[in-house]
């Protein structure tokens, strides 16, 4: 793969991810609270079902051109900075919200719930802080 077109799919994907979390930090997580407490389950299944579509290529990818910059020799204080938020999103999404998803694919559980919006700040921040370092990093 040509060294740009990586750098640019691995920005398209920072960006996505960036946008996405945003919209589920603000709109659909907080949202879930209102989902009918009967049928909770099956729409948090849906949700996990139809998020997967969309996050797990898009995070393989971020990841994957990330690892193939650092082998191209991209070292960049900006760039390891990033790297450490991927680390971080990674670590949070493993460690924290996809347990809290198990949990609430169970039925309604309002502290799961509110622990899944409140950690999810976790990854909003780290996404938006790659964007910003990536942007800066390609612009400057």
């Amino acid at each position: 793969m040509n060294g740009s077109l990586v750098a640019t799919i691995h920005l398209l994907t920072t960006f996505a991810m960036a946008g996405l979390i945003w919209f589920v930090q603000i709109v659909h997580y907080p949202m879930m609270a209102r989902f009918e407490r009967e049928n909770f389950a099956a729409h948090e299944k849906e949700h996990c079902d139809r998020t997967g579509w969309v996050v797990v290529p898009l995070m393989l990818g971020e990841i994957f051109t990330f690892a193939l910059l650092l082998l191209e020799g991209l070292r960049s204080d900006a760039f390891l900075l990033s790297g450490l938020f991927l680390g971080v999103i990674w670590a949070s999404t493993f460690l924290l919200q996809v347990p809290l998803h198990r949990a609430l694919l169970q039925g309604w559980d309002a502290k799961a719930h509110r622990q899944l919006v409140a950690s999810n700040w976790i990854r909003t921040t780290a996404w938006t802080g790659r964007a910003i370092l990536l942007s800066w990093l390609w612009t400057a």
